[in-house]
């Protein structure tokens, strides 16, 4: 069976290509470079998701799809080119990589591009599984000037707790359904029994650094707009961002045990956690 994994060379999407091949599956990667440097054994398509002939050449001879787009102004028109190609080439299988909770926020671009596509998958007809993660915690890998340096948490993440996964367990997930029977039709939250706020997060760097950490980031979403736009982030990206995060903290964006314990009965094991990743980049950070 060959596996199409679109984003491959991003932080999940890699993941995804070596958890699949570690199940011995055969993978071919979209990738509009050339010289991408992928795991042995991963096979190379050139291509974009914004050029479907590309799309439709990668997806010759393929048997299932890993569908990831990345976060881009035009995610609608790269992602259901996409779905509707594999369709039409009868694929066995897509699994698609949304996120959590895109039903309840409509206002999010970001997160109705996704839920968008989510209802196409639903609708299509084409055998399918859908994973819904929350923040992942690698995210905080960025993070290490801010925190090492002037000592503060920056994420405008607020008190009541965001949902995290670690990508790892992403990649997990995706394989187990794109390899393993039982998934189609399922949509999969994948969430951590340990959820994320500002200040747990200071809390936690202050302990793994030995310093003071303080949260900065709750309530002045505006000062949040313009540090990323400042930062190098485009103008409409910064905009979403704001948004997305403004959303989650005042509507909640949190999980349940339940939700928790499905993903871990998905996994076979308990998920990551926000603190063990955080642990093991304090060390990772220690050592450089």
């Amino acid at each position: 069976m060959k596996i199409l994994v679109t984003g491959g060379t991003g932080k999940v999407g890699t993941e995804v290509v070596q958890a699949l091949l570690r199940r011995g599956e055969s993978v071919r990667v979209l990738t509009r470079n050339k010289e991408a440097k992928l795991p042995d054994g991963a096979e190379v398509a050139l291509g974009d998701l914004s050029d479907p002939v590309s799309v439709a050449e990668a997806i010759k001879g393929v048997d299932e799809l890993f569908l990831l787009t990345g976060h881009v102004a035009d995610e609608l028109m790269q992602t259901l080119p996409a779905y509707g190609l594999s369709k039409k080439k009868g694929l066995k299988h897509v699994t698609y990589l949304s996120a959590f909770k895109t039903d309840q926020f409509p206002e999010v671009p970001h997160l109705a591009a996704k839920y968008a596509v989510e209802e196409a998958i639903r609708a299509g007809g084409m055998p399918y599984t859908i994973l819904r993660p929350g923040y992942f915690v690698q995210n905080e890998r960025w993070l290490k000037p801010v925190l090492t340096g002037p000592g503060v948490y920056p994420i405008p993440a607020g008190n009541q707790g965001l949902a995290v996964v670690d990508i790892r367990d992403i990649a997990e997930a995706a394989a187990i359904s794109l390899t393993e029977e039982g998934h189609e039709g399922k949509t999969y939250d994948l969430v951590s029994s340990e959820m994320l706020s500002g200040p747990d997060a200071a809390a936690t760097w202050s302990k793994l650094l030995g310093k003071q950490i303080t949260y900065s980031g709750h309530g002045d979403f505006d000062a949040f707009e313009a540090q990323l736009r400042n930062t190098g982030s485009p103008s409409w990206m910064a905009y979403d961002l704001r948004v997305m995060f403004q959303r989650c903290v005042e509507h909640g964006f949190s999980n349940t045990e339940d939700q928790a314990a499905r993903f871990a009965a998905l996994l076979r094991h308990q998920p990551r956690t926000y603190g063990s990743f955080a642990e093991e980049l304090a060390r990772e950070w220690a050592a450089a």
